[in-house]
């Protein structure tokens, strides 16, 4: 047994940490076991106290647990939990128990005292993010349950097991029900990276489901949430393996060749919620000139070079997204006559260039993230799309896209007519464009359909 009496969990709760009774390095616990103090450090502490006790009562060891705290909704503002809806929204709560940690589990109550929901506390407008509905705590195999989940429906859609594609994205936060996480799959490493407090403090735990989930299919696992945590959590944390070490980074996607960088990389290292619009591109490619603006690694480049594009411009301002472009390139073994790269900032690239193209890919980094930005993001997208506009061919293509969550489908839409309207150019929708199905929606938190895309044509 894991603890030799029960007086580990007073002196772990209440006394410094490390004076507390010595742990077996093999076990669960390791990772945890660091000299450390400070506020994270103590959230850690005290989360890995709490898990402890539970995974206890779970294997039938009974222990009196403190009950998780509580947060009591106003009236009527259940409505939106039995809506399925996954976040508890400030605004909407009447009362809290005192002293809540960020990241720390509580129950989420209706005004009048029923049990509604299990979720992870964070200060902020989004105070509760949801991963269990109904009063029942989550067991101690939840997160293997919910990864295991996951898995099935990208083995269903053919990526998870694919002889053609080892890359994928597993958990797509509020989309599989697991709000705060994001999992993706490159070959045999998964790169989890946590958007909330209270999933940064479950990584062990995830990493453990991982493992069951996979077996020995996944070597590795990498924890890539600095930057995408609050600022103050995140100042005490690194970036790091989980499990196992630095891994091949070559990849396949429909029979294309990347090397993903997710330790250095934007994101976790590649634009998975691109690949089916890149094998949209692929159908139009062929004996076509294309530029592909914001290019980052070269996804789109790839896909238009090897359907047989006469040439591909490739554009970044950043020199390391550049190289690797590069390398992508040559991997796939891409005539270097066919393809130009141009370590430029993009606009001034458009300004001037001579050249008009057949087809024309603008996949921007998000221009606003947050609603006060919204009105500068729009001019920004507008901007960009008009002078884009201007060096397409006529009746060539413009694949255009957005992933500004605050910025939505309608108001996308109507930037990319207010670029058409500007530059005097009859132009034709022809598609619609989202992200991948791996990256799934949830019915009930249309927030999550984050990336708007249009291919249209131009005259």
């Amino acid at each position: 047994m894991f603890f030799h009496d029960l007086s580990f969990f007073a002196s772990f709760a209440n006394g410094p940490f490390r004076s507390a009774p010595k742990l077996d390095a093999t076990s669960s616990a390791a990772p945890y076991i660091a000299c450390r103090q400070g506020p994270a450090a103590h959230r850690e502490r005290t989360f890995f106290l709490k898990a402890r006790e539970r995974r206890l009562c779970n294997k039938g060891i009974i222990l009196s647990l403190p009950p998780m705290k509580q947060v009591i909704l106003k009236a009527k503002k259940e409505d939106a939990v039995l809506r399925r809806h996954p976040w508890v929204f400030s605004g909407a709560i009447a009362r809290e128990d005192e002293h809540i940690a960020d990241g720390e589990r509580v129950a989420v109550l209706s005004h009048a005292g029923k049990v509604l929901a299990t979720g992870h506390y964070q200060s902020g407008s989004i105070r509760v993010r949801l991963f269990q509905l109904g009063a029942e705590e989550p067991a101690a195999t939840f997160w293997e349950q919910k990864l295991a989940e996951a898995l099935r429906v990208r083995q269903s859609i053919g990526l998870a097991g694919s002889t053609h594609t080892n890359a994928y994205r597993l958990v797509h936060a509020e989309g599989d029900g697991l709000p705060g996480l994001i999992i993706d799959i490159y070959g045999q490493t998964a790169v989890l990276q946590c958007h909330s407090v209270g999933m940064h403090l479950e990584r062990q735990a995830l990493t453990e489901a991982l493992q069951q989930v996979f077996g020995p299919a996944l070597t590795a696992v990498y924890d890539k949430s600095k930057e995408s945590l609050p600022t103050r959590y995140a100042a005490e944390m690194t970036d790091g393996y989980l499990l196992g070490g630095e891994s091949t980074g070559l990849v396949s996607e429909y029979g294309h060749s990347f090397i993903v960088d997710w330790e250095k990389g934007q994101k976790t290292g590649f634009f998975l919620d691109q690949r089916e619009n890149r094998q949209l591109l692929a159908r139009y490619a062929a004996g076509k000139t294309v530029l592909n603006a914001f290019c980052y690694t070269g996804g789109f480049s790839v896909y238009a070079l090897k359907a047989g594009a006469s040439r591909v411009d490739s554009v970044d301002v950043s020199a390391k997204a550049t190289v690797l472009v590069a390398e992508n390139a040559s991997l796939n073994q891409v005539e270097e006559e066919r393809h130009h790269i141009h370590t430029q900032d993009v606009m001034t690239f458009l300004r001037q260039t001579e050249e008009v193209y057949d087809i024309a890919v603008v996949d921007p980094p998000a221009f606003a993230k947050s609603l006060d930005k919204r009105h500068q993001a729009v001019q920004g997208y507008k901007r960009l799309n008009a002078m884009a506009m201007q060096k397409v061919a006529p009746g060539g293509l413009l694949f255009t896209f957005s992933c500004s969550q605050v910025v939505d489908r309608e108001l996308f839409y109507n930037t990319i007519v207010a670029a058409g309207l500007e530059v005097h150019r009859t132009v034709r929708v022809l598609h619609h464009l989202s992200q991948g199905p791996d990256h799934p929606v949830s019915l009930f938190h249309p927030e999550g359909a984050y990336l708007k895309g249009l291919v249209v044509m131009v005259e």
